[in-house]
């Protein structure tokens, strides 16, 4: 279904479920994605983690920060797609999208996401090709594996936006990772591995 941005804007404001949408898209647009991977970190960005492994249901997954690229982007291959962290947080993405579906047809909210998908992915597949560039990093598969983990974040926010999910949501804190110039790459035994 095409639709303009004016009619969206229209489905944005008139739907009490979407009128998050609008907001969050301009928070979105506005990060400054990739800006400190490998930096050391600050107790803000700490506590966030924290904060994520605890509400996902892992609290014994403690923060461990990479400074190297080549580590990272070997953490990001060796995430099992069926690890406990996963399936969590498929979970919550499922139960989120029922939510959504209370309010909201399937066309529509599928219309939405595409809407935050596109609204957002160029802006950060951008920011890692230019954290790639700053750090010197000539591996295009590190690209995708940075930029496809913040399209996902984002969308997985939008959802909790959408759905009236609280501050210390899972896919909220994640989001706040990602805004602290990070990427939370995910939980692996008792680490929460993150560049």
């Amino acid at each position: 279904m095409d639709i303009e941005d004016t009619d969206l804007d229209e489905l944005f404001e008139e739907s009490p479920g979407l009128k998050a949408v609008a907001p969050f898209l301009t928070l979105a647009s506005n990060v400054r994605w990739f800006r400190t991977l490998g930096e050391d970190v600050d107790r803000r960005t700490v506590d966030l983690a924290r904060a994520y492994a605890n509400a996902l249901g892992f609290p014994e997954a403690y923060p461990a920060f990479m400074a190297d690229w080549e580590e990272a982007a070997d953490a990001a291959e060796n995430t099992e797609v069926n690890s406990p962290a996963w399936e969590a947080e498929e979970q919550l993405r499922a139960t989120l999208t029922d939510d959504a579906l209370d309010v909201l047809d399937e066309q529509t909210l599928e219309m939405v996401m595409t809407h935050v998908a596109q609204g957002t992915s160029e802006a950060i597949e951008a920011a890692a090709m230019e954290a790639a560039q700053e750090l010197r990093i000539f591996d295009e598969e590190f690209v995708r594996a940075t930029s496809g983990a913040a399209v996902q974040a984002t969308y997985q926010a939008a959802l909790a936006a959408m759905t009236g999910a609280e501050e210390d949501h899972p896919f909220v804190l994640r989001f706040q990772l990602f805004e602290k110039g990070r990427w939370p790459i995910g939980i692996i035994g008792n680490s929460f591995l993150i560049f």
